[in-house]
């Protein structure tokens, strides 16, 4: 009895073995690699390879906040936000001068941005201050046909736009 029980499960052993394997299913969170001019990129496999690939291997910081593709373009599906100030790595230049980014240096790629939606850290606070508004300055020349003096030492201005006195 022993030994047919043993000679069962030795051939249910040798006839599993012999089954052929099937592939895991790709789903869109199953790591993929690609070469791209020379770079080996590995992303999610939602995320499209890009055509053309220019390295950049760089930290930027981004200057609003911008929707992560899973292509470069607008045609892509969101993957996800990256918000206002947001350091982030750059892998490299894509095709239409979109982002191809990851968050730490040298990768995972996470999917990819447009182009003006980030700047290199080193410049980011240069870009951030240039780009706010100044604040503006009164008016404070006169012509001097325009104005009189007014007692000891004051003078008294006709504004040219609204034609009222100004006291000063």
């Amino acid at each position: 009895m022993k030994i047919r029980i043993s000679l069962l499960l030795l051939s249910a052993l040798l006839l599993s073995a012999c089954t052929p394997h099937s592939e895991p299913a790709i789903t869109d969170d199953t790591l993929v690699s690609h070469k791209v001019n020379g770079v080996t990129l590995t992303h999610r496999a939602i995320i499209s390879p890009p055509e053309q690939f220019q390295p950049i291997n760089e930290q930027y910081r981004s200057l609003y906040s911008a929707s992560i593709m899973s292509k470069p373009g607008y045609n892509g599906k969101v993957l996800s936000q990256l918000e206002n100030a947001t350091p982030f790595f750059v892998l490299g230049e894509v095709e239409n001068k979109w982002l191809a980014i990851a968050m730490e240096n040298e990768g995972q790629l996470i999917g990819y941005i447009q182009g003006n939606a980030g700047v290199v850290e080193s410049e980011y606070r240069a870009t951030v201050l240039k780009d706010r508004p100044r604040a503006r300055r009164a008016n404070t020349t006169k012509s001097a046909g325009k104005c009189v003096t007014v007692g000891n030492n004051s003078k008294a201005c006709k504004d040219s736009k609204s034609d009222t006195w100004i006291l000063e």
